[in-house]
């Protein structure tokens, strides 16, 4: 694979998360221009997340057919169009079925690309690969929201849509010119497979850990652009997007997981520690003050990504003949919370405020270190050498 090949698999997933998420810090001016509840405004991610926490068990049998070159470039450039109709709907329910059938164009886009990327990196350089295509997807997903609220202040939102349907236009065609091809290599679980794995202890608590966490990241970074809006109703969408910044902390950690580890010991104990640190995040918004908040992100943002990307690195080291399901499985984990969180916790938010919300949340965080405190026990994981 050349070095412009890779860089555009990169684009294209940067360009992908971008899209999923653009649409989250400005979710307050759907909710006042199309006269929305927050529970209709928060469907325009919702429904794009949503696809993501199945597409591991059911996609194998729908696109086992396909090549991840073809399978990609398609589904870039019906992507591409769907944003470009995006920006041009003029109703609630068009832009909701727009967003509805983008996100089911997602799962085939990320999973033709980590086997794209996995069939055609040497084998020495894989880890390094696919390391990197998951810094892409924190990048995409921080541009995604922080683009997004400045774009929409200087143009109104319509634009950066807009903007997302021309390059994802664009990276389909950039990619006609890929050397090589994998045929699409989906995970396609028997229910005994599934039922097997979670009988396990270990993998019992390690999905109900990411569960719990992406249920509470996702809730918070759905509502945070309402709170925003509630604390200062003249608040533009730039700084909602801004508040994002705290996001590319996971790029940070994803790099220094070892070290992480090393530190503690052993990836249980730095778990639990990153599980600590998301509670403290997550405490600091208790102080309804921008500045606090926008810290406070970063120390949020740092505790989740220390404890998924140490949680996903212990997913393939406990699974031994079944990393495919193990891995699917905890996809569809962390995607079911995160979409289940987006929307669930809204109830206690439009009826208790803010505070209450949170609480919810910690509470969440509390059951997390508990299923991580169980996941040790059941691991019994030997000390490594400091």
């Amino acid at each position: 694979m050349t070095d412009s090949s890779i860089k555009y698999l990169y684009f294209a997933t940067i360009v992908t998360f971008c899209s999923l998420y653009a649409a989250q810090p400005i979710q307050p001016l759907f909710k006042s221009e199309f006269q929305l509840s927050n529970f209709q405004a928060i469907l325009f991610t919702t429904l794009m997340m949503a696809p993501l926490g199945v597409a591991p068990l059911v996609y194998g049998y729908l696109l086992e057919s396909f090549s991840a070159k073809v399978m990609l470039r398609w589904a870039l450039f019906f992507l591409g169009v769907l944003e470009l109709f995006f920006a041009m709907a003029d109703s609630y329910f068009s832009l909701l079925a727009i967003r509805c059938v983008q996100g089911l164009m997602i799962p085939a886009i990320l999973t033709s690309l980590m086997s794209y990327i996995s069939y055609t990196s040497p084998r020495e350089k894989v880890q390094h690969a696919i390391a990197a295509y998951i810094a892409a997807t924190i990048l995409g997903g921080f541009l995604g929201r922080f683009l997004s609220g400045i774009f929409t202040d200087l143009f109104g939102w319509r634009f950066f849509f807009f903007a997302l349907g021309l390059l994802l236009l664009l990276n389909c065609y950039l990619l006609k010119g890929m050397a090589h091809d994998a045929k699409l290599k989906y995970a396609r679980p028997k229910p005994t497979e599934i039922i097997a794995l979670l009988k396990a202890r270990e993998f019992l608590w390690l999905y109900a850990s990411i569960f719990c966490l992406f249920f509470v990241f996702a809730a918070l970074m759905n509502f945070l652009p309402f709170e925003l809006k509630i604390i200062n109703p003249a608040s533009r969408e730039a700084g909602v997007g801004l508040l994002y910044l705290g996001y590319s902390m996971g790029i940070l950690v994803s790099l220094n997981s070892g070290r992480i580890i090393r530190r503690f010991g052993n990836e249980a104990d730095a778990i639990g520690a990153g599980i600590l640190v998301f509670a403290l995040g997550t405490l600091s918004f208790m102080i309804e003050n921008y500045t606090v908040m926008f810290l406070g992100m970063f120390v949020f943002c740092a505790g989740l990504f220390t404890a998924h990307s140490l949680l996903s690195g212990l997913v393939n080291r406990l699974a031994q003949d079944n990393k495919a399901i193990a891995n699917g499985l905890y996809i569809c984990f962390y995607y079911t919370g995160g979409t289940l969180g987006s929307v669930l916790p809204g109830a206690v938010f439009q009826r208790y405020g803010w505070q209450a919300f949170l609480v919810q949340l910690l509470v969440m965080i509390g059951l997390a270190f508990f299923f991580t405190r169980r996941l040790k026990g059941a691991v019994a994981l030997p000390s490594r050498p400091q």
